[in-house]
């Protein structure tokens, strides 16, 4: 008999971290950068778009833009201060893409000649 109750603790605790676990997900926020101007010039000089959010770890970032003016790249932070891509960074050039944030702060840029100097950057911190 006390075998029988530990095998229904254990299948309880599964089921309790499936349940936890599927929270988790269905908590997670997707947002359109840069709302309605998207990934922009007119979006980003401001800098304005991030504040006022709260972003976590497990939220989505949609980057839409026409992929003939811009491209998103994943950066590190040296790649967003010099306006450069380092070597292996994730390059996004559908249109609509969709980044999981990880936790910390995620950098991105458009590597397009000019736009990150001018101001087409987003630095996103992820609790």
């Amino acid at each position: 008999m006390a075998q029988g109750r530990g095998s229904a603790a254990g299948v309880l605790a599964l089921v309790l971290l499936c349940v936890l676990l599927h929270g988790e997900l269905a908590e997670s926020a997707v947002y359109t950068v840069g709302d309605r101007g998207g990934w922009s010039f007119r979006s980003f000089t401001t800098g304005g778009w991030p504040r006022g959010k709260r972003f976590r770890a497990g939220d989505v970032l949609v980057f839409k833009y026409s992929p003939s003016a811009h491209n998103v790249v994943a950066v590190n932070a040296a790649g967003y201060n010099s306006c450069s891509a380092p070597r292996g960074a994730r390059v996004f050039k559908s249109g609509n893409d969709r980044v999981t944030l990880a936790r910390g702060t995620n950098y991105f840029i458009c590597s397009f000649p000019g736009h990150c100097q001018s101001g087409m950057k987003i630095a996103i911190t992820a609790a």
